[in-house]
């Protein structure tokens, strides 16, 4: 499956200054491999040592929070957006 990849300006430094990546992936999980193979070290932003997606980050798939489905088991469709929003902190 084919899913765009829409990169925050805070990790563009490591696709080369793209906003937005194609890569090819059945989960989200291999979307995320996929994107490290392309663009070594976004991987260890987005997730920890366990391989687990980090706290301060979101991982939508079109509207919906990865959290709330299954996760980096998400199933994703050809042609479908999956966005990287980091957590702000504020009040």
């Amino acid at each position: 499956m084919s899913v765009t990849v829409r990169i925050p300006a805070q990790l563009r430094s490591l696709t080369a200054g793209s906003g937005e990546v194609v890569v090819e992936g059945a989960t989200v999980g291999e979307v995320v491999a996929a994107l490290e193979r392309a663009h070594p070290g976004i991987a260890e932003r987005l997730l920890d040592e366990n391989g687990q997606l980090r706290r301060f980050v979101n991982l939508f798939l079109a509207e919906e929070d990865i959290r709330f489905l299954d996760g980096l088991d998400t199933a994703v469709r050809d042609g479908q957006t999956l966005s990287v929003v980091p957590a702000v902190a504020g009040g």
